[in-house]
């Protein structure tokens, strides 16, 4: 029923941080092989936002792999836990969402996730269901398992309280309440990212103080954005959609730094280890251009999420926009009108969203961001062209086609 324990854990360790700890995850392995029982493996997801992302798709395509060894999937939905709001990484308090929001971008977030998770081998729950139905007193119980001392060892925590940042105490909560989750499931295995190590921790005590064998955690790495500097945020618009249009992920990707070529491969690719050990001989021996390899990933993305004909229009049509500097096939138009008061190429760039705001469409022109039928704007109070319709190119992959009608 299960592969041996060696090759299991071979794939298991694939990109992972850190698995806590490896020796009880190799005994669940054999008493799992024994019963011909699978593990338990659950992957917690915060429904704050409703897009996925390459980012989200590293943490999604282990729990795959635990899919694809045998074992079974649980995918929490953080519905009630959504309304707490996830410290992790904070600064500041995190606004609450309501139920509605929480379950709302919880479906979004499992009709993207089964993109790369198999839908007929996951059970999905969301943990209102458990957390909903506690008491005050059960939370007293809870938050006595607890101590504020365990809590401030956090790093987050810790900055925020010496630097007089305020925590509010239902944030305590959220690691107790995410422990929860793994006592209502009995969770033998937990998944998240590095960030998420120190409420996988509580997990494990909260398992122990209800009788419980505590779960083996592994985190994964927190993958980079494009700029190759922050991690992958769409707040910080340096994301690869897993929903994005072929052209988009194939162009986005040869926008990342050639330092992230191997590391895309190995977190957000089904490529091989003997391909990997390959792909990082080339890179190391200069023996090919690092941009060859680049557009090979690129292609594997593409054919991931879409298919492997896509993968192949996206690069051709890449080459001819980008390489022989012709316009895209399809364009998108905007109608402008005479009477709308604007004046300006700002004004434009800001009514059409090609800018999210005036002062984002001067930085761009400032930058050099914009060019009118192919040519580069150094005015930033460059007037509407005269012409009956122009083609606006902002970046290197917007494309508006602008129509006059006075």
């Amino acid at each position: 029923m299960f592969p041996p324990i060696n090759e299991q854990m071979d794939l298991i360790k694939r990109g992972a941080v850190e698995i806590i700890p490896e020796e009880d995850l190799v005994r669940k392995l054999e008493r799992s092989a024994k019963s011909k029982k699978p593990l338990r493996v659950k992957l917690g997801c915060d429904p704050s936002r409703p897009d996925l992302h390459l980012g989200h798709s590293v943490v999604l395509r282990k729990l795959r792999q635990f899919q694809d060894l045998g074992h079974q999937a649980i995918l929490i939905i953080g519905d009630f836990t959504g309304m707490i709001g996830d410290p992790s990484g904070r600064s500041k308090t995190r606004p609450p969402l309501s139920l509605e929001d929480t379950r709302r971008n919880g479906q979004t977030y499992f009709e993207q996730a089964t993109r790369i998770l198999s839908a007929q081998k996951i059970q999905m729950l969301y943990n209102s269901e458990w957390l909903g139905k506690m008491s005050f007193s059960d939370v007293i119980l809870l938050a006595s398992k607890y101590t504020i001392a365990r809590m401030l060892e956090r790093d987050d925590f810790t900055e925020r309280h010496k630097g007089g940042e305020p925590i509010g105490i239902h944030e305590f909560l959220y690691p107790l309440a995410q422990a929860m989750d793994s006592v209502a499931v009995q969770a033998d295995v937990e998944l998240g990212g590095t960030d998420q190590k120190f409420n996988l921790l509580v997990g494990r005590d909260i398992q122990r103080e209800n009788s419980m064998e505590p779960q083996v955690i592994l985190t994964m790495p927190i993958l980079p954005g494009t700029d190759g500097v922050e991690k992958m945020s769409k707040s910080l618009d340096n994301y690869i959609g897993i929903s994005d249009p072929p052209k988009e992920i194939y162009g986005k990707t040869l926008s990342i730094p050639d330092s992230l070529i191997y590391t895309f491969f190995e977190l957000t690719t089904n490529v091989s280890n003997v391909e990997l050990k390959k792909i990082k001989e080339v890179l190391s021996s200069g023996s090919q251009n690092p941009r060859d390899v680049k557009r090979r990933l690129a292609r594997v993305l593409v054919g991931m999420y879409h298919s492997d004909d896509a993968a192949r229009q996206a690069e051709a049509e890449f080459d001819r926009v980008f390489v022989q500097k012709d316009l895209p096939d399809e364009i998108e138009e905007y109608v402008f009108e005479e009477k709308n008061g604007v004046e300006n190429l700002i004004g434009l760039l800001s009514v059409t969203k090609l800018a999210s705001s005036k002062s984002e469409a001067r930085r761009l022109i400032d930058q050099g961001g914009v060019s009118v039928d192919g040519v580069r704007v150094d005015d930033v109070n460059a007037p509407v062209p005269a012409a009956e319709s122009f083609v606006l190119k902002v970046g290197k992959r917007k494309f508006l086609k602008i129509t006059r009608r006075s």
